[in-house]
């Protein structure tokens, strides 16, 4: 409820009739405002009470109200009786709908329920008027908790002369927002000012919790603070527009696994088949081994080893030879060794039996050379 923006009589309810009225005034930047003024300093035991419309709640548990008013000083009132005040009192009443009229709720303390004395930190005098001088307080308190479906406020003078000039109800919460990865909702303070009101957070789409539970923590001025927990983007899938969103890697990129990193752009001789790729695949033709890491580029097969040279001596037979001219892009070729029995019948050749023996071995040779023996 905001008292400045209305275009009409404020109608707020007034007891007893000749306590506060309803007059047009002017705010700091001299706007046309409706406010109530009281002035009835040189009468004894004041009593004067103006009460708000019905303020729904709408799920708020702890109340602000900004007040702007301005205070006579009693001391530049002439003859003014020691009753004159500079304060007022600020109330609140509970209930669950619209049902207040003159007389009900009682204009006393309790049922109303006090929040407040209030005091300026500035008055006024003559002086200050003739001069169009306006010295204008402001001053917030706030109330809770409440559970009713609404409440009203209630102003009581009792013997100031002063002007309340704009009245602002509001609650505090704390916005929608995407904190780590994750969206947390739009979250209402707690009751009490130091409040910490936990709200659980929901990956963005295409993320993955990391640390669980995720948690933002709302204050009482309605600010996020203790984050807990976390998202990362899932494979596939990188943080863009500050974390907010995690998009698919795109033609020609990939990203192996959850993580906060960014797309990579795939390894030589490979290629996606989709976006959101989380490694891309060898072009026709190239491989990877079963070993080779992601970002590999993919290779082709070595050509055939060069200048091979054979030296036969009665039962042992040593090869030698030298590294292909083209590796097929790899730095780790090996050699093996196939080894044929072949007799000059018409059976064929058959593979060696375990009566030859390779050194240092017959598969998996980095070196090239071996020498192959027949034992008896």
């Amino acid at each position: 409820m905001d008292s400045t923006t209305a275009t009409a009589e404020l109608g707020w309810t007034i007891y007893p009739a000749l306590g506060w009225e309803e007059v047009s005034g002017y705010d700091e930047n001299m706007n046309t405002i409706r406010t109530y003024q009281v002035c009835n300093v040189f009468d004894n035991n004041q009593n004067n009470w103006v009460r708000t419309k019905y303020i729904r709640r709408r799920g708020a548990q702890r109340i602000h109200v900004e007040m702007k008013f301005s205070v006579r000083d009693c001391s530049s009132i002439p003859s003014v009786p020691g009753s004159c005040k500079e304060t007022f009192n600020l109330y609140y009443y509970e209930t669950d709908s619209d049902t207040a009229n003159k007389v009900s709720p009682a204009w006393m303390e309790n049922p109303w329920i006090k929040v407040d004395t209030i005091a300026a930190d500035e008055s006024f005098s003559q002086v200050d008027l003739g001069g169009r001088v306006m010295k204008i307080n402001r001053e917030v308190r706030s109330f809770g908790p409440v559970s009713r479906q609404g409440f009203y406020l209630a102003f009581q003078d009792y013997g100031s002369c002063m002007s309340l000039i704009a009245v602002r109800v509001f609650y505090r919460k704390c916005p929608r927002v995407v904190e780590n990865g994750a969206v947390f909702p739009e979250t209402l303070s707690g009751a009490e000012s130091t409040s910490l009101v936990a709200a659980r957070g929901v990956c963005v789409p295409n993320g993955e919790e990391v640390d669980v539970p995720i948690k933002l923590y709302c204050n009482g001025d309605g600010e996020w603070m203790v984050p807990i927990g976390r998202c990362m983007c899932k494979a596939g899938h990188e943080a863009v527009e500050n974390g907010t969103v995690c998009r698919a890697c795109g033609s020609g990129f990939f990203k192996p696994s959850q993580g906060d990193h960014q797309c990579l752009q795939c390894p030589i001789n490979s290629r996606i088949t989709n976006e959101g790729a989380t490694n891309c695949v060898c072009r026709n033709g190239y491989y990877r081994t079963d070993s080779d890491p992601p970002l590999m580029p993919c290779t082709t097969i070595p050509s055939a080893p060069q200048s091979v040279i054979s030296i036969v001596n009665e039962t042992s037979l040593r090869l030698e030879w030298s590294a292909p001219r083209d590796g097929g892009g790899r730095e780790d070729v090996v050699y093996n060794i196939i080894c044929k029995s072949c007799g000059g019948g018409r059976g064929g050749c058959t593979r060696c039996g375990d009566n030859v023996q390779f050194v240092p071995r017959q598969l998996g040779l980095t070196e090239t050379r071996v020498h192959i023996t027949l034992i008896n």
